[in-house]
């Protein structure tokens, strides 16, 4: 059996720094917001190559913070893309904003800018890019249409730690790029975890204000803050994996590769497709086919796992439902999701194993037309 994902082979190869970096909190006796989290935001900063970074709970709370300090407010309007987690809408709903949904590129499955200033009204405040799958959104044009209006970016670069567009790490187009560290993540915490990266120092001060009660001293709320804070243990983990991240990111294009190649001739399967000026690090490895959920079982019945990212959509899950969203609202979107499978791509799989994936694709499919 090869599972969709198993963690405990990541958690296995770094086991020894793991405990190492466990000990050293354990006997540190600081559990918050302590020498780890500041190290791990100095070190993260540097490899985003930003100016600042923000560690908080999670990556919804990297989105909320950072659209709360670009000044979104109940009532307002963000721009969000049809095809994501349902994370980036909630986070636009949470603010008591309203999340308007906007169609994908078919090849890309991110947002297409053409498609923006359609979706543009007088209570727009931002919008939020989605470096989808571990591929870098078309960020040139987005934040040119966004500048034009006068709207925010924040860059929700959850699933692309690492991704460059044209030779610049993610989030370096926007006002600030949020990350998640969930376990399934490239960068994963053994937990919840996220950051927030920008270049700007004021609205970096007001991510650090709103995740911690509005305290810059101790007591004294300057704000209303909440409480979204990465824990020092967290934070140590996260830095033993950091240093093994571009490592494991060469893997996955490796296995990428492979699979591109491999399953070029199939002509019952729509493979990735990205621009020359991205350099994805392969979060998921998402193919096309129109019977998805045979093709899932087929491949089950081999023993290969797989997941569907993402089915419902945002907008037709019931909590959008009922503000009145419905089925053909967004075609594109809609038919990726209905053909959408997610294969297995981790850093740990041995090349045996990404044979055995292919070799199951092939049989499932009848081959080559």
């Amino acid at each position: 059996m090869i599972p969709f994902l198993d963690s405990s082979r990541e958690s296995a190869e770094v086991a020894e720094a793991l405990t190492a970096a466990f000990a050293r909190v354990r006997d540190g006796g600081t559990y918050v917001l302590g020498p780890e989290v500041e190290a791990f935001e100095r070190e993260f900063a540097a490899y985003c190559e930003r100016s600042h970074c923000i560690a908080v709970g999670s990556g919804l709370s990297a989105l909320v913070l950072s659209l709360r300090a670009s000044g979104v407010q109940s009532g307002d309007e963000v721009l969000v893309p049809a095809y994501t987690a349902v994370a980036t809408w909630m986070a636009v709903s949470l603010l008591g904003a309203t999340p308007i949904g906007v169609d994908v590129d078919p090849r890309t499955f991110n947002m297409d800018p053409s498609r923006i200033p359609s979706a543009v009204t007088p209570r727009t405040r931002a919008v939020v890019p989605v470096d989808l799958f571990g591929q870098p959104a078309d960020m040139t044009p987005i934040a040119a249409i966004a500048s034009s209006y006068g709207l925010e970016v924040v860059e929700d670069a959850a699933q692309a730690v690492g991704s460059r567009r044209q030779g610049t790490s993610v989030g370096s187009a926007a006002h600030a790029a949020t990350f998640s560290f969930y376990p399934t993540k490239n960068l994963a915490a053994l937990g919840d975890g996220g950051a927030v990266v920008t270049d700007d120092p004021e609205f970096a001060d007001t991510v650090r204000l709103l995740r911690s009660y509005g305290w810059r001293k101790r007591g004294i709320s300057e704000i209303v803050g909440g409480n979204s804070r990465l824990d020092e243990l967290q934070a140590a983990l996260l830095r033993v994996k950091l240093t093994r991240l571009d490592a494991w990111t060469e893997r996955r294009r490796a296995i990428a590769s492979r699979y591109l190649e491999a399953l070029a001739p199939l002509s019952e399967l729509t493979l990735p497709w990205f621009p020359s000026w991205a350099e994805p690090v392969w979060h998921l490895f998402v193919v096309e086919h129109r019977d998805r959920e045979l093709l899932a079982a087929r491949l089950g019945e081999m023993g290969i796992g797989t997941l569907v990212h993402y089915d419902p959509l945002p907008h037709l899950t019931p909590a959008y439902r009922a503000g009145g969203w419905r089925v053909g609202t967004f075609p594109v979107a809609e038919r990726l999701a209905a053909r959408a499978l997610s294969l297995p791509l981790s850093p740990q799989l041995i090349d045996t194993e990404v044979e055995q994936v292919v070799a199951a694709l092939v049989r499932a499919t009848g081959g080559p037309a």
